[in-house]
């Protein structure tokens, strides 16, 4: 057995042995889900939101969202989101990967019911819980 082989074995090992190890961590660490009825809340929300997003539907989807919404460093309506806004914020591309966007739930300390986001690409979809429910808030740059 050669010398590069003798090593490279050990090593290899090794590096198998701690990816399990810090993935158990890193799992360890996972922020909480959100409550039951939140998640329940949530998951007829979505399934309306992308409903809506099949159908390429402006005003169903400005209806579920919270206006207004801020866009273009300024506050906007829901007639101008309709008109300017849902065009650029949902792509055919953006609107086919919502369909199947994993939602990850977040709380930070001090809020309430917490939120949800959708990743596409490098575009965070926020949906905030609003006392009518859940609504879509709008677009971030994935940091």
């Amino acid at each position: 057995m050669s010398f590069t082989r003798r090593f490279f074995a050990p090593a290899a090992a090794f590096g198998l042995a701690l990816a399990v190890l810090s993935g158990g961590h890193a799992l360890a660490q996972r922020d909480p889900p959100a409550p039951p009825a939140i998640q329940a809340e949530f998951r007829a929300f979505i399934a309306e939101f992308r409903k809506a997003l099949r159908a390429n539907d402006a005003s169903a989807v400005a209806s579920l969202t919270h206006m207004p919404i801020y866009h273009d460093d300024a506050f906007r309506d829901r007639a101008y989101f309709e008109t300017r806004i849902y065009r650029q914020m949902f792509t055919q591309r953006d609107r086919n990967c919502l369909q199947t966007a994993r939602p990850v739930y977040d709380k930070p300390p001090g809020q309430d019911d917490g939120y949800y986001v959708l990743f596409c690409g490098d575009t965070m979809f926020t949906f905030t819980k609003k006392a009518d429910g859940f609504r879509f808030e709008g677009t971030h740059p994935n940091d």
